[in-house]
């Protein structure tokens, strides 16, 4: 179940993520608001999943699910530019989130 927490604090951290890019600078007031209730829930559920797993592999893979879903949304929402070294970059990252999740007991 940890897994399954840390799995979806990482997309509320892929929510935040993105939303700041809405918020421009918090200045706009619900795109903030739900930007910050994003950061406190992805927070609140990486500290619950971090009560069974190791520090170091739930933070890795929190940071890990949330820089490759938003690369992913940046390619797809702001046209960020994907070419073969952005790929083979994000493929490295999940291949390290799915090797630590074998190395965890």
């Amino acid at each position: 179940m940890s897994w399954i927490i840390l799995i979806v604090a990482g997309l509320f951290e892929i929510g935040w993520a993105i939303g700041l890019k809405y918020t421009e600078g918090f200045t706009r007031l619900w795109p903030s608001v739900g930007t910050v209730a994003a950061m406190a829930i992805s927070v609140g559920l990486l500290g619950v999943a971090m009560k069974s797993l190791p520090v170091g592999t739930a933070y890795a893979v929190w940071v890990g699910v949330g820089a490759v879903g938003t690369v992913i949304l940046g390619i797809v929402l702001f046209d960020e530019p994907l070419n073969l070294l952005r790929a083979a970059s994000v493929l490295l990252i999940v291949a390290g989130l799915v090797g630590l999740k074998l190395a965890t007991p």
